[in-house]
């Protein structure tokens, strides 16, 4: 079998992929590649920068730097300048690329990290999405993890990214394509909640955004080929695509329950295989 671990983007929610990531190695799981979009790429990084060594534990150590910091740390008056004067996005990406720059060191190379790992990010100018599996790691995951409004696009070679889960948020189809037989899908939880009909006005385009998101998702699934096993890791977090949680993006303060409670749930999901 040719294991893919696919992580999916999901903003601070993605501290519920540490606790998946717990437990599939507890189960002895361990992947022959990794594939990642926005802060499933940040994540999938670092595993595929440890190999076997302990992913969990520097995962655990970096979110918990993440959460006693700021990776958005624009100051009120920026912020209101950039709302005021109409700019592109409300924060500064300088912060994450510190955070980026302090756990894989500037100048790394994804081609250099010990299993062969990929990211995705938007392309604006071909609308289409892009992947990075060669050249700097860095601005690769900065591109990929772009979210609009709240960051502004990364130019790359004169080509503009924003977040890739616009584009393919739990990238499933490009592990088939990469040849994995096997597939562990790390997501946040937004797919496990059913949707309903938005009952006001902001529900609508916060739907929109999510059918999108699931449409492409789900069609992977429909068509995986004969012969792939598919697991999809659930997150012990179930998230409402109108989860009021969503507004507070700087608020990482319950990291630890996230981690914890999909630790526990996907413990359980991988000990029923067996």
């Amino acid at each position: 079998m040719t294991t893919a671990f696919v992580l999916g983007g999901g903003g601070r929610w993605g501290a519920v992929e540490v606790g998946m990531l717990q437990a599939l190695r507890e189960a002895d799981i361990h992947p022959d590649m990794v594939i990642g979009t926005s802060i499933g790429a940040f994540n999938g990084s670092v595993i595929a920068d440890t190999d076997r060594a302990d992913p969990v534990g520097r995962l655990t150590e970096l979110w918990k730097d993440i959460a006693g910091g700021d990776v958005f740390k624009t100051s009120l008056k920026d912020r209101a300048r950039n709302l005021a004067t109409m700019q592109p996005a409300i924060h500064s990406a300088e912060s994450l690329r510190e955070t980026l720059d302090n756990v894989h060191g500037r100048g790394r190379q994804i081609e250099d990290l010990k299993i062969p790992f990929e990211c995705v990010a938007s392309s604006i100018e071909h609308a289409a999405e892009r992947w990075f599996t060669r050249g700097l790691l860095v601005p690769a995951l900065l591109a990929s993890s772009a979210i609009p409004v709240l960051l502004p696009p990364v130019e790359i070679n004169g080509e503009h990214f924003y977040d890739g889960g616009l584009v393919n948020s739990i990238p499933i189809d490009r592990a088939i394509e990469r040849g994995a037989t096997r597939i562990y899908a790390l997501q946040v939880g937004r797919i496990e909640s059913p949707l309903r009909p938005p009952k006001r006005l902001h529900e609508a385009a916060l739907l929109s955004l999510e059918i999108a998101r699931r449409h492409r998702f789900g069609t992977g699934v429909e068509r995986l080929p004969d012969g792939v096993e598919f697991h999809l890791l659930p997150s012990g977090n179930p998230v409402e695509f109108d989860d009021r949680r969503q507004l507070k993006w700087r608020d990482t303060g319950d990291t630890g329950r996230l981690v914890a409670g999909a630790y526990r749930a996907s413990a359980l999901y991988l000990a029923d295989l067996t």
